[in-house]
């Protein structure tokens, strides 16, 4: 059993939600994003979400892009990446790591790189900008290696479109709970709840809420509803302005809120 299905499995059965925090790896060096990764798990991470700099990251609001080119002018690479989670695993960290980026770095690194990420510790990837119909050979790859590849759905995505993303999916549905960038609006609880349901209707994978949860308060709202909870923009903006301290207080604090819903609406 792989690292995010014995989580789901084990939340399942205790009847509660994760907490996955989003980190930009390279932000703003790697030293303190790596020191950011080591601290996430004490406060309260389930998962984390490691994301790569891209020079074009078209799906992030202004916080987490503005990481990435941060990242980018400290060197951050790829394989660096790759690097700060095998070191991560080296210190004794068990919890699941998702790789978080874009098509293009992935293609530039070839057709080592799932097998190369599952060997430094990685358990799933999400890459936002490469679509079902262009990732069979990234699927195959994938497979073999034991790389869970997590698919997005979204409000607008129809009932042809949402089979064609669940076809090859594993590890989890990330359910971008807003039309828009990272950091956008929040998603109504209602208007949450209700999509969730549809979505499981269709799936038994765990559904992940993202995009648009910023605090406590709405992650614990999202956690009603969701199998984990997904905050990236507001723990970002947090290391950059008020540094590493803040961050890891907020994610815990985030983590507080998820971890009080003992159970699913």
């Amino acid at each position: 059993m792989s690292r995010l299905e014995a989580l789901f499995s084990r939340l399942s059965d205790e009847g509660r939600t994760a907490f996955v925090p989003f980190i930009m790896a390279g932000d703003p060096s790697t030293e303190a994003s790596e020191k950011l990764l080591h601290a996430l798990p004490e406060a309260g991470a389930d998962a984390i979400e490691v994301g790569f700099p891209f020079t074009d990251p078209m799906a992030d609001g202004p916080i987490i892009a503005e990481a990435g080119q941060r990242a980018l002018k400290a060197g951050q690479t790829l394989t660096e990446t790759l690097a700060m989670v095998r070191r991560f695993r080296e210190a004794g960290h068990e919890t699941p790591i998702i790789l978080m980026g874009y098509a293009n770095p992935v293609v530039q690194y070839g057709t080592g790189f799932a097998s190369d990420a599952v060997q430094a510790g990685a358990d799933g990837l999400i890459l936002v900008d490469l679509p079902p119909e262009e990732s069979a050979l990234l699927d195959a790859n994938a497979k073999q290696a034991g790389l869970d590849v997590i698919r997005l759905a979204t409000p607008t995505t129809d009932h042809d479109r949402l089979g064609r993303v669940l076809e090859r999916a594993s590890g989890f549905l990330y359910y971008v709970a807003v039309a828009g960038v990272t950091g956008d609006r929040s998603a109504g609880t209602d208007e949450l709840a209700s999509a969730i349901a549809a979505l499981r209707e269709k799936t038994s994978l765990p559904i992940a809420a993202g995009f648009g949860i910023k605090d406590a308060a709405s992650a614990k709202a999202a956690a009603q509803h969701a199998d984990a909870v997904v905050v990236g923009s507001a723990i970002v903006k947090a290391h950059e302005v008020e540094g590493f301290d803040a961050a890891v207080a907020l994610a815990r604090d985030i983590a507080s809120g998820v971890h009080e819903v003992e159970s699913k609406q």
